[in-house]
């Protein structure tokens, strides 16, 4: 199956930077996947979603969305194609859940932004499929966070898109929440057959959910591959700088870290 998404050598540098905040990095990303991507502060994650969005251009290389330069894109063709979840979710003030998971489908409208019956029959799908139809009505504003990270989730998945990029979705929810909004974009990646690369910071979020795993250090790939592969004592040691423990669930094989007590 072709690549939804390929980087080729991308260097990124922010003006007035004295370095690199990425340096000939490439990976592809296929549909149905997902990628976690993971790495201290400063590692260059956030900096990669940017380019791979096409907000921050390349200093160095080449992103392709479907075999097509980002560069040669506009603003709409590339929303039409990739959707992206921030780390810190705006409340949108005064807007139900219906309205704003609605505002997913702007790209696909023109200038007005009016709404047609397949913009309300979209949006009424994916409503029902974020478990949101019973909130549809509700200001977004009064919504606990977990329940608005959904929201943007679903106004999300309203583009259509064929790549969800993801920072750090899970971000400030308790154990619940972070479960169930895993189990739906996971659900959503592999029966819509996104593309999906989500940053991380869990280890154990990332080895439950992930199908390969980017290893980021200093805007470097330290590693790329399956959880097995890149997620090793000796491969997090190094990158993290702490020790852990590295452990097998007996009951489905995934892998789990426990942080080493210092000292």
């Amino acid at each position: 199956m072709p690549a939804a998404l390929e980087a080729s050598e991308i260097s990124a540098r922010y003006p007035g930077a004295t370095t690199p905040a990425l340096h000939h990095l490439s990976l592809t990303l296929s549909p149905g996947e997902m990628l976690a991507t993971l790495g201290p502060n400063g590692a260059g994650k956030s900096t990669l979603l940017r380019v791979l969005a096409g907000v921050l251009a390349p200093s160095a290389g080449r992103v392709l969305l479907r075999g097509v330069e980002i560069a040669r894109l506009d603003r709409r063709e590339i929303a039409r194609c990739v959707a992206v979840v921030p780390q810190n979710v705006q409340v949108a003030f005064g807007f139900t859940v219906r309205q704003v998971v609605m505002m997913g489908r702007s790209p696909h409208q023109d200038g007005l932004l009016l709404a047609d019956s397949h913009d309300r029959g979209v949006v009424e799908q994916v409503l029902e499929r974020t478990d949101l139809l019973g909130l549809a009505e509700r200001p977004v504003s009064s919504l606990s966070g977990g329940e608005q990270k959904r929201v943007a989730i679903a106004r999300a998945l309203a583009q259509q898109p064929q790549i969800l990029l993801l920072d750090e979705a899970t971000a400030h929810l308790d154990i619940r929440h972070a479960v169930t909004l895993h189990a739906l974009i996971r659900r959503e990646v592999q029966q819509r057959k996104l593309a999906c690369l989500a940053i991380m910071h869990d280890l154990n979020e990332a080895a439950q959910n992930a199908d390969r795993v980017l290893l980021l250090d200093q805007g470097r790939v330290r590693a790329l591959g399956r959880v097995d592969e890149v997620m090793t004592y000796r491969l997090l040691r190094e990158t993290f700088g702490v020790d852990l423990y590295v452990g097998v669930n007996e009951v489905d094989g995934t892998r789990y870290f426990v942080p080493m007590r210092q000292g």
